[in-house]
């Protein structure tokens, strides 16, 4: 049985993941402008953005009160309501979705917080095949460095303290997202990931992903997908959708 629904529409599906620290929000970002730039129509989404459970995972987090169900759950509930409600009619127009973070985040975290592969596969079994998807990877102390560089603490739950692994918050964050890591790893061959070297510079990462980009959909972004003039309606329709 197929992990994921086939892409039966015009537009394109291009993803990055990576643990926490990987360097792929500015990678996809970039990658994201150029589309744009070579006249594609281009939309972004985000992991855990759907206004539909923003509010309750926000109140959850800060109370502290998710067990690694039921922060799969909601996590799921948040991705049904991001594809139904709009990564699904962007693709439908024709537009190329960048999404920093798709189901493969909750394969990794949700399995590494204990919870069942096979479960958290099958609860993700409605998403829609991306047509590419990049996996940045960087060592843990990469990671950490890169993290506490940006900001004054590693978050609660990003460093699986719910988990009780150490009440050091760095050595827990070492533990889970070498958790994470593993199951990425795990997956890289099986979902076919094109694996990025994330310790390489900005520049010969993003150099990368244009040429992969422009070796598996060249084609389609010539003459297959939305152009830019186009861009203003794909983005409307997904707002329309939204309301």
């Amino acid at each position: 049985m197929p992990l994921f629904a086939p892409n039966r529409y015009k537009g394109k599906l291009i993803v990055v993941e990576g643990i926490d620290g990987s360097g792929k929000s500015t990678q996809i970002s970039l990658l994201s402008q150029w589309l744009r730039s070579q006249g594609v129509a281009v939309a972004f989404s985000e992991w855990n953005s759907s206004p539909l459970v923003r509010e309750t995972t926000r109140r959850g987090k800060k109370k502290e009160m998710f067990t690694p169900t039921t922060f799969s759950l909601i996590h799921a509930t948040d991705f049904a309501d991001r594809t139904e409600r709009y990564i699904l009619p962007l693709l439908k127009s024709g537009a190329i979705v960048c999404a920093d973070r798709y189901a493969y985040t909750a394969f990794a975290r949700d399995v590494a917080r204990g919870v069942g592969r096979r479960w958290v596969r099958n609860l993700y079994s409605f998403a829609i095949r991306p047509s590419l998807c990049f996996y940045f990877r960087v060592s843990l102390d990469v990671a950490i460095g890169r993290i506490l560089g940006g900001r004054n603490a590693i978050k609660y739950y990003e460093a699986g303290m719910d988990l009780k692994l150490s009440r050091d918050v760095q050595e827990s964050f070492r533990i889970f997202q070498g958790r994470i890591l593993d199951e990425y790893d795990a997956m890289a061959e099986e979902m076919g990931f094109h694996v990025i070297d994330a310790t390489q510079s900005i520049e010969a990462q993003q150099q990368m992903m244009r040429e992969i980009v422009m070796q598996e959909l060249g084609e389609s972004l010539k003459s297959g997908v939305l152009r830019s003039q186009g861009e203003t309606h794909a983005a409307a329709t997904a707002v329309t959708v939204l309301r």
